[in-house]
């Protein structure tokens, strides 16, 4: 952990196996085969069979099956979570906004820019169109204040029933790299999402995050 924490083994580098840990620090090999269990079992390393043991990614990893408030994902990792509101007002539907919504071209929507930050880097530019209809008060909110999204928001007046997921890869723009802090040429990871409550979508939105520092996974039981 030492040598982690210092920048020595980096992610993705092989690390010592259990016969050269049984020998660097005088222990047995089935204690030192714990220990790489343990680190294994909390993310630290990953093992694998044949090849060796290395030390994991840490870039975050949001679930992709499973849609989740962003604050508590970062607080969960141990981070320290904030978020800047860059847009929050009334907007005309163009024609996607419209056909994703459910409601006519140029209708009113509430719209929102948020950038989210992980201990102070950007991890996700969110732009959310809503439904005024499912959302009351959704301008006024102190977004950005004790963790308030606007997810958090949406699912207490609308409750969430099912949602809808576009991934691609894009190459991000001169906003987008300034924003979120990309070097030159890296790509973006968007996820595009419609949420809906029992009565209709209830938010249709665009979330872009850096390439190099976020990923998508998650687990499905059969």
């Amino acid at each position: 952990m030492r040598r982690i924490d210092a920048g020595e083994l980096c992610a993705g580098d092989r690390v010592a196996s259990e016969n050269e840990l049984a020998a660097e620090f005088s222990v047995s090999r089935m204690t030192a085969r714990r220990a790489l269990d343990v680190l294994s079992e909390d993310g630290v390393l990953v093992r694998s069979q044949g090849l060796g043991t290395f030390v994991a990614d840490e870039r975050p990893n949001s679930n992709l099956v499973e849609i989740r408030n962003i604050a508590d994902e970062i607080h969960e990792r141990g981070h320290v979570y904030r978020s800047q509101v860059l847009a929050l007002n009334v907007v005309l539907a163009g024609k996607k906004q419209a056909r994703q919504l459910g409601v006519v071209d140029e209708a009113e929507l509430y719209f929102s820019r948020l950038l989210h930050f992980e201990n102070d880097m950007p991890l996700q530019l969110e732009e959310r169109w809503v439904n005024p209809h499912f959302a009351p008060g959704y301008l006024e909110q102190p977004f950005g204040v004790d963790d308030l999204t606007p997810s958090l928001f949406l699912n207490r007046m609308a409750p969430l029933t099912e949602a809808d997921h576009l991934i691609e890869a894009v190459a991000s723009t001169d906003f987008l790299t300034h924003i979120l802090q990309l070097t030159d040429g890296e790509p973006c990871l968007k996820v595009s999402r419609r949420t809906f409550s029992s009565l209709g979508v209830v938010s249709y939105t665009h979330l872009y995050h850096p390439g190099k520092r976020f990923r998508l996974g998650g687990h499905i039981n059969y």
